[in-house]
């Protein structure tokens, strides 16, 4: 069977590659930022906060860090989104 698709109708690899280097930059540094802005929270003279709500933020995020190596270096699949610091 011959295959009719020309060299334009599928990106070169180079292409894939440029595409998703500029977007995992970007994205990195837009994570970064949004995890700094939770930092942010740690101001005591601004948030009232205990060890508790600290523990959940942080198992929340390295919950999320897991996930992205598992769908980064397996076929990988959604995973739903859920936070909640009050029960």
């Amino acid at each position: 069977m011959l295959d009719n698709r020309t060299s334009s109708d599928v990106p070169a690899k180079a292409d894939k590659r440029e595409k998703f280097v500029k977007l995992a930059e970007n994205r990195t540094i837009n994570a970064i930022k949004a995890i700094r802005v939770i930092g942010k929270l740690g101001n005591k003279n601004a948030y009232q906060y205990d060890e508790a709500d600290v523990q959940k933020i942080v198992r929340a995020l390295t919950r999320e860090v897991e996930a992205l190596k598992v769908r980064m270096t397996s076929s990988g699949h959604k995973v739903s989104i859920d936070f909640k610091l009050s029960q």
